[in-house]
């Protein structure tokens, strides 16, 4: 389907006709973003029946990076200290994060998965490699690489 043009470039929709790709691009992430928070929903739901589906990146985080402020970790994820105390606090009622005191200043604490949420944030992880193993095993291993690659490259340019 060919679409009218005006004599200022935009088609009859008023989108400028270098701009397809950028519609495309906004479609599919689109899609992606609200898939990606339906599965965060699942796989919070799997490490606990009551975790929030925001707190699933906390734990992620943690299992990655070990022990961490809260301040770094409400900086990772984006929120202020408020929202990250009361998801702290609510992980903590969970048996999933344990705080301790830092060494390094006796006034900042340092937030760490207990062995129950280690243990249940592995489990969940690993059934979702399966998953994208099974998801992606038509693709050639190389097209996954780039694919990492490519969304490592976009989430490195949407932190500035």
């Amino acid at each position: 389907m060919h679409e009218d043009t005006n004599d200022d470039g935009r088609s009859s929709r008023g989108v400028e006709q270098g701009d397809r790709e950028f519609l495309s691009l906004e479609r599919e992430l689109t899609v992606l973003l609200r898939r990606a928070r339906a599965n965060q929903g699942e796989m919070a739901r799997e490490v606990h029946p009551d975790l929030e589906s925001a707190a699933y990146g906390l734990l992620v985080r943690l299992e990655e990076c070990g022990r961490q402020r809260a301040t770094e970790l409400a900086a990772y994820i984006g929120v202020g200290k408020a929202t990250m105390s009361r998801q702290l606090r609510a992980l903590e009622q969970l048996g999933l994060v344990a705080r301790a005191p830092d060494p390094a200043d006796g006034r900042a604490w340092l937030v760490d998965l207990t062995e129950e949420g280690r243990s249940r944030v592995s489990r969940v992880r690993e059934a979702r490699r399966e998953r994208y193993v099974s998801t992606f095993s038509h693709w050639d291993r190389t097209e996954v690489e780039e694919l990492a690659r490519l969304l490592h490259q976009l989430n490195r340019g949407m932190e500035k």
